[in-house]
């Protein structure tokens, strides 16, 4: 029986090859694994002597040859087959052992030039994984170290593969090779500048099998895409609490988006994907004090995100709650300290936006967001438009006074997370109504206004799109709302600012609309 063993990870390759030979089984191998298995005194073959050709182009062709191929291909179950390569001499191969040159672990460093990604482009070693899984009824193919611990058992047991194992190992390894095409292809396109390319190559790696997904009915997994950035969910540290849920994920990723908005202390609460408050101030005390006193009853139950490391005093407010995850980029000891008797409670730590270096090519996050719908995928840009106080536009005759600015600005910046039809209220930097997910944008109002009770009279609103009608306005006005900020457009824009002007009410229009559905 032959193996041929060309690895680029050497995870426990030693061991294994010692079996094969343990087991009569001959070791085919190139370039460093045959070299580092020759280290171990393990008898090797090197590929030129079945090929009857050096290696070529410095290592660009090694297995590429007939000897190889066929060994690979032939159908033990075809006479013609086997007399095929009995008549040149080709012994059949039983064993692949192969996992490709570092494409991804290069470009990952984001300082590898085109030229140097190129290089390490495996052909061969795809080549023959493909080769192998195509006759898996015939050969055992390899591609991940943790599965050799199948193979070893089985030798030693003298007990063959099942055919369901062979056929998973075979799956495997043409997922390995798609993988490895894909972050190519991507890298690839990049380079181009294509930004929508007639087909979407994405590949993503299993990070964690999910207790379930919603609802305990749903089945679910989490997938890491292969360069995720530091400041992702995907590479957050969980530093206690349960096993992290399908809801908990995506609730932590809305509240990580919104709270690294902010230049200043800032703390939100999430249920649900949508903010149920946010607060900023100069301490991130005071600033997690806001959050809570914005909605102190929604919080319970919900996640909450900061964007400075918790501090022992912010931990002995959170300790008073239940909550099901607290994100930070830092926990202080005295702060792990005082939570860790929170056994269930969730504490991740995660990097801010500004401590990621610049993201590999083919990192997807930073690209696109993408959602599913029945039969494909939605591709679009992410949400990133940051307006400035230069994009605004007074439309109203009174001009917004500076701290009804300063409040415009917050509502404004919060109000982008929001479920559309969205209305935000906000005072003292800090959230006091959110109307979220309504079908109707007054409807959306009505909710922000009664939640924010005798604190809307003062209050500045913000609307993630335009007013159909005056009507939001007029809520607005009975509340006694002052400012108003919105993006403007509709084809009764003129009706909102006689309505905003005859309360009093400063409105401003953004020209950005900030739909989130």
């Amino acid at each position: 029986m032959r193996a041929v063993v060309s690895v680029y990870d050497k995870r426990g390759i030693i061991e294994l090859a010692r079996t094969f030979v343990a087991h009569a089984i001959e070791i085919i191998s190139t370039g460093g694994t045959a070299a580092l298995l020759r280290q171990q005194g393990i008898p090797v073959t090197p590929v030129e002597a079945l090929t009857g050709f050096p290696e070529m182009l410095d290592g660009r062709v090694k297995t590429l040859h007939p000897a190889i191929y066929a060994g690979l291909l032939a159908r033990r179950d075809r006479p013609a087959h086997m007399e095929a390569i009995r008549r040149l001499g080709i012994i059949p191969i039983d064993y692949l052992v192969v996992n490709l040159y570092p494409f991804k672990e290069t470009v990952a460093q984001g300082k590898a030039t085109l030229a140097a990604a190129i290089e390490q482009i495996d052909i061969g070693g795809p080549a023959m994984l493909r080769a192998a899984a195509k006759n898996m009824d015939s050969v055992t193919v390899l591609v991940d170290p943790d599965d050799y611990s199948l193979i070893l058992t089985a030798l030693e047991t003298n007990r063959p593969l099942t055919s369901a194992e062979r056929h998973r190992l075979a799956a495997k390894a043409f997922r390995h090779t798609a993988a490895y095409d894909a972050l190519i292809a991507d890298y690839l396109t990049q380079q181009t500048g294509e930004r929508y390319p007639e087909k979407l190559t994405l590949t993503y790696e299993r990070q964690q099998t999910l207790r379930y997904g919603e609802n305990p009915h749903q089945t679910a997994a989490f997938y890491r895409e292969p360069f995720a950035l530091p400041s992702s969910i995907a590479a957050a540290r969980q530093l206690q609490g349960k096993e992290l849920s399908y809801n908990n994920i995506q609730d932590a990723d809305a509240a990580l988006a919104l709270v690294c908005e902010f230049d200043r202390p800032a703390v939100a609460v999430i249920k649900h994907t949508n903010p149920c408050s946010v607060g900023i101030a100069e301490t991130i005390e005071t600033a997690y004090d806001k959050a809570y006193q914005a909605d102190p009853i929604s919080i319970f139950g919900g996640i909450v995100a900061f964007n400075r490391p918790i501090t022992a005093a912010c931990a002995e407010r959170l300790s008073k709650l239940f909550l099901e995850i607290v994100l930070a980029p830092a926990f202080a000891p005295e702060a792990l300290a005082i939570l860790k008797h929170k056994k269930n409670l969730r504490l991740l730590e995660i990097s801010l936006p500004e401590q990621d270096a610049l993201p590999a090519p083919g990192c997807q996050s930073f690209r696109y967001t993408i959602r599913s719908v029945s039969g494909g995928l939605l591709v679009q840009d992410p949400d990133r438009r940051v307006t400035t106080h230069a994009d605004c536009r007074v439309v109203t005759e009174r001009a917004p006074t500076e701290e009804e600015w300063a409040q415009l600005r917050f509502a404004w910046t919060v109000v982008k997370h929001v479920k559309s039809n969205a209305i935000v209220l906000a005072r003292d930097d800090r959230t006091i109504g959110v109307g979220a997910g309504q079908m109707n944008r007054v409807g959306a109002a009505h909710i922000a206004i009664r939640q924010a009770g005798d604190l809307a009279r003062g209050a500045v609103l913000a609307s993630d799109a335009f007013f159909p009608m005056r009507d939001t306005v007029d809520a607005a006005a009975a509340a006694g709302i002052t400012a108003i900020i919105q993006p403007g457009g509709s084809i009764r824009d003129d009706e909102s600012i006689a309505a905003a002007n005859e309360a009093g009410i400063a409105m401003v229009f953004t020209g950005t609309r900030h739909f989130k559905h």
